[in-house]
């Protein structure tokens, strides 16, 4: 019973279901997407099959990543006591570990409309063929941002039957969005990752990574604006925005120095943006 106790305990870690941060940066621009299509009210059913297949991919992701970088992670100071990397769970149980959250997430989808049920394709296409991008290309934290924003076109679709232009505006800016927080994170990891030869934004940006996320910072805010301005929000929506910015804000102080534990905090400091737009939603449509 311990034995399986620990097997659980393992498996439990790897998915970094003890670290729910993931799972709530991956979910507000869901949450976003549902309150826009849903005009304040989305439907329960499918708040919930969302919700759950955010969390179930959201493991699934952090598995193959670990999988995919098996060789790489006993480098890195941060990663060295993943359970792959420390040799708590075999290459061979995290593939498994990966198919079983797959295939949770897919039953789930499944109760949704073929539109969405065929999105959910290219959703798992991209959560796993994201952790190989790293070898391959510079800009894997905007691959990134593609693989976490699938989410807003597939609740749209989930909701409406449909992906209308306003969500494609709203995916644009989650995109850029994750590609900030992710090479926030990658500022953490810069050092080993070019002893190693891992290529990010953090690196690609060079000494320009502040100045070039301050800008998409703005493009950001810009693009959650003209998604208000599509849906002719009311003033709380806009106040949410101004709040999110103010965190933007921060994020910029933390990383001024490119200190490492304070780009973390900055990294972790956008679940902040993701609150305030969403609060700043469910306001606005409350208020209508």
């Amino acid at each position: 019973m311990s034995h399986i106790k620990d097997r659980f305990k393992q498996y439990w870690i790897l998915a970094r279901f003890d670290r729910p941060i993931g799972i709530l940066i991956l979910l507000w621009p869901a949450l976003w997407a549902l309150w826009v299509a849903g005009e304040g009210h989305p439907d329960g059913f499918v708040l919930m099959v969302i919700c759950l297949g955010v969390v179930l991919m959201r493991a699934a992701g952090c598995v193959i990543n670990d999988y995919a970088d098996r060789d790489f992670d006993p480098h890195v100071t941060r990663t060295k006591q993943r359970p792959i990397a420390a040799g708590k769970v075999s290459p061979k149980e995290a593939l498994l570990v990966f198919v079983v959250l797959c295939l949770c997430a897919f039953a789930l989808v499944l109760q949704l409309n073929i539109y969405t049920i065929l999105l959910s394709f290219v959703a798992a296409f991209l959560a796993a063929s994201y952790p190989f991008m790293k070898r391959y290309t510079q800009l894997p934290q905007a691959y990134l941002g593609i693989a976490f924003g699938w989410a807003v076109p597939m609740s749209f679709s989930a909701q409406l039957n449909q992906i209308p232009p306003v969500a494609w505006v709203m995916y644009l800016a989650v995109v850029l969005w994750a590609l900030v927080y992710d090479t926030m994170y990658a500022m953490v990891d810069k050092d080993d990752d070019l002893k190693i030869g891992i290529k990010s934004t953090a690196i690609l940006f060079g000494e320009y990574d502040r100045h070039i996320m301050a800008v998409l910072q703005i493009v950001i805010l810009g693009l959650l604006i003209i998604v208000g301005q599509m849906r002719q929000l009311s003033w709380p929506y806009y106040a949410g925005l101004i709040v999110a910015a103010g965190f933007f804000v921060y994020q910029q102080k933390l990383i001024f120095n490119r200190d490492k534990t304070q780009c973390f905090k900055a990294f972790l400091n956008n679940n902040w943006f993701g609150v305030a737009v969403y609060v700043g939603l469910v306001m606005a449509y409350w208020l209508r």
